[in-house]
């Protein structure tokens, strides 16, 4: 959530830097800015018939002690009066702040500087990219159709027990993708990140906390009867750990990991293009957090990108790093990374991780803070990214290591397999 102090000294800035997203934010911008100076006026208003209040309670005693009870019956008239004006004040106060707090709720955080403009993903920046593009033998499948010819994952029986996006990991499958949860917390607890393991549902507190509400709502399940949603990401309840927490300067970064499954609805998504692992509705995904001081956060963000970085190199899979533009960025987030594995089957991308700064953004709505040197609360800078997610990473995998003896396993990974080839 943008800080209203911002906006208010700087409107301008912020509906031109909302405009990278292609977004004209000038009505809300002005609306948040009238609500706030509303919000004030009355504030003050209040708190100024509240010390009067305070005021005429002492005279009152004091007219008291002397015996003039006339005069303090005046008064006391006069303080009836008072705390009815301070009751409706204090009710229009709370009622601004409440409709204030809706109308930033709808404002996404601010672009970087070096985000570039751009409405659809076509229009992102490639900013690397490694690794050799492998040639598949005559004959090299999909992998919803390897899946099937290795009996190693099926979609059907997903489908049985629950519906369509839920897949059922057999046999190797399941090894290779415990095998893979394993290697990325092994590698992200050796880089520094402590490992926790944390709910998979949270409270509608902690979904507004890190952004998801209002924002993603539609996008997420949620239980009615006890107001509970699962996770979209293990993001929503790591970082939460930090909600309504002031740290001391000295306590950063904070480095967090976590696998969980996911759980998405992915509404109106449809088409070839979400075959298979491509898109589900519950996948397994290894996430790192970090909490950091503000003036360290885009080193922290460089680093989170040579870490991810680090890991497809071991995987030798073929990657390219985009820097996403304002049209394609996510709500939270100030600067964004994608990752995209190359599906040489598929002869397309294959979106495995985002690495984002959110800046303040989250921060201010958790009210994650810090002491800095001269005993000051400000607000952290809080960072995520995708360490990585499982499906695709294993689609790329599944394809690109495909031969015609059977699907040969990174060497990476066999010590956590347990085996070399699937055939």
């Amino acid at each position: 959530m943008l800080q209203i102090a911002f906006i208010r000294e700087n409107q301008e800035k912020v509906i031109t830097a909302l405009a990278k997203r292609n977004i004209d934010a000038t009505s809300v911008v002005e609306e948040v800015v009238q609500l706030d100076e509303k919000r004030r006026a009355t504030q003050v208003e209040l708190d100024n018939i509240l010390s009067e209040s305070n005021k005429l309670s002492k005279d009152i005693g004091e007219l008291m002690k002397v015996g003039e009870k006339s005069k303090a019956a005046i008064l006391k008239e006069k303080t009836v009066l008072n705390k009815e004006k301070s009751k409706a004040l204090a009710e229009t106060a709370d009622a601004l702040a409440a409709e204030l707090l809706e109308k930033l709720y709808t404002l996404p955080n601010l672009p970087a500087d070096i985000v570039p403009v751009g409405k659809t993903p076509e229009e992102n920046l490639n900013v690397f990219e490694e690794g050799e593009i492998p040639v598949l033998h005559e004959g090299a499948q999909p992998h919803w159709e390897l899946v099937k010819k290795y009996d190693i994952i099926d979609f059907e029986l997903g489908v049985k027990i629950t519906g369509a996006g839920f897949p059922v990991y057999k046999g190797k499958g399941a090894r290779l993708q415990r095998a893979l949860i394993n290697y990325f917390l092994d590698k992200n607890t050796a880089a520094g990140y402590n490992e926790v393991q944390v709910p998979h549902m949270v409270n509608e507190a902690s979904a507004y906390g890190t952004g998801q509400l209002p924002d993603k709502e539609g996008q997420m399940y949620h239980d009615k009867t006890d107001d509970l949603y699962l996770i979209p990401t293990a993001e929503v309840p790591v970082t939460n750990l930090f909600r309504d927490v002031i740290l001391n300067e000295n306590e950063l970064p904070i480095l967090t990991t976590a696998y969980t499954p996911c759980f998405r609805r992915e509404a109106g998504s449809y088409g070839a293009h979400v075959r298979g692992l491509n898109r589900l509705h519950q996948f397994d995904k290894v996430e790192i957090v970090r909490v950091e001081h503000p003036d360290k956060s885009y080193e922290a963000l460089d680093g989170m990108v040579e870490h991810v970085k680090s890991i497809l190199q071991e995987l030798k899979l073929p990657y390219r790093i985009l820097r996403l533009c304002g049209g394609d960025m996510g709500f939270t987030s100030a600067l964004t990374y994608d990752f995209e594995v190359f599906s040489t089957a598929q002869d397309r991308w294959l979106e495995i991780s985002s690495v984002s700064n959110f800046e303040t953004f989250q921060a201010n709505r958790l009210k994650l803070r810090f002491k800095d040197k001269d005993g000051k609360n400000q607000l952290a800078h809080t960072l995520n990214g995708s360490s990585l997610a499982l499906p695709r990473v294993l689609a790329g995998i599944l394809e690109n290591y495909q031969t015609p003896e059977g699907i040969v396993i990174p060497e990476v990974l066999r010590a956590y397999c347990g085996f070399d080839i699937i055939n």
